[in-house]
C-alpha cells in the first residue's frame, strides 16, 4: 500500500504546476516578508497554507517552531522576556524547539523534492554560504532557482518587530539586518536576472507599488523549466506513466 502511494506521488509531481521552481524567499525580521508573500504568491497571512495560489510549496520551520513552543506551555512572545541561557535553550542546539522543528521541516522537504515539487524557502537571507550551497544542491536536483528579496530600512525593521508575535530583542535585529544587507550584492551576484528586490519599507497599495515585481517574478516561476537536469527529469517521468 506504501509504495503504491509513494510510486502516485512520484507520477502526480511531474504533472503539479510550476515544478522544479525554487524561490528563496529572504529579508530580516520586521521587513514584512508575510505581507509581502501574501500579496506575490498568494500565500495565507499566517503562511500556514503550506502552498501557494502559484502550486509551490512553502518551506518554513516557523509554524513548526511555534507548535513546538506551545508543546512546552509557551508563545512566540514569550522569547523576548527570556534570559539569554534560556533563548538559547530554546533556540539552539538539535534537541531544542528550534531544532526539532528543522529537523521535522527537513523531512517535509525531502518528500516535496522526491516529486520535484516548486518551492518557496523561507528565510532571512544572514547566511549567504548556506542559501548558495542549498541553491546549487536543488539545481543538482534539476531545479531553477531564484530569489525575492523583501527589504525595508532598519527603524521600519525595528517598528514592525515590535508589532510581532514573535517579537525578537533590538539588538538581535539590527545583527541580522546588518548581516542580510552585506549578502544583497553577494546575492545578486549569485542569482543574476532571476532576484527581485522588493522595498518594503513604505505603507501603501503593495500591488500597485510593486505590480512590476510581481508580474517578474511570476513570469520567472511560470516559464518553462531552463535547467537540463529538470528537462530530462521530466522526460522520465512522463515515459513512466
Amino acid at each position: 500500500m506504501f509504495l503504491k502511494t509513494f510510486e502516485q506521488f512520484i507520477t502526480e509531481g511531474v504533472n503539479d504546476p510550476n515544478i522544479l521552481k525554487a524561490v528563496f524567499l529572504a529579508g530580516g525580521p520586521g521587513s514584512g516578508k508575510s505581507y509581502a508573500a501574501r500579496n506575490i504568491f498568494g500565500i495565507d497571512s499566517d503562511m500556514s497554507s503550506r502552498t501557494s495560489s502559484l502550486g509551490l510549496k512553502v518551506l518554513n520551520s516557523d509554524d513548526m517552531f511555534e507548535f513546538m513552543l506551545g508543546k512546552h506551555g509557551m508563545t512566540p512572545g514569550d522569547l523576548i522576556k527570556m534570559t539569554p541561557d534560556e533563548f538559547n535553550k530554546y533556540t539552539e542546539g538539535p534537541d531544542s524547539p528550534r531544532g526539532i522543528a528543522k529537523s521535522l521541516t527537513k523531512k517535509q522537504l525531502g518528500l516535496w523534492l522526491t516529486g520535484r515539487l516548486g518551492l518557496i524557502i523561507d528565510g532571512t537571507g544572514k547566511d549567504y554560504d548556506k542559501i548558495a550551497k542549498t541553491k546549487k544542491e536543488l539545481e543538482d536536483l534539476g531545479y531553477d532557482t531564484s530569489m525575492v528579496f523583501v527589504n525595508t530600512t532598519l527603524p521600519v525593521a525595528q517598528e514592525r518587530n515590535q508589532m510581532r508575535d514573535r517579537t525578537l530583542p533590538a539588538d538581535m535585529v539590527e545583527d541580522m539586518w546588518n548581516q542580510v544587507q552585506q549578502n544583497i550584492g553577494r546575492f545578486q551576484s549569485l542569482f543574476k536576472g532571476d532576484m527581485a528586490i522588493v522595498d518594503n519599507s513604505q505603507a501603501g497599495d503593495f500591488s500597485k507599488m510593486h505590480g512590476d515585481k510581481i508580474k517578474t517574478i511570476e513570469k520567472i516561476v511560470k516559464s518553462p523549466v531552463k535547467n537540463p537536469k529538470g528537462k530530462e527529469w521530466i522526460k522520465q517521468q512522463r515515459g513512466r506513466v
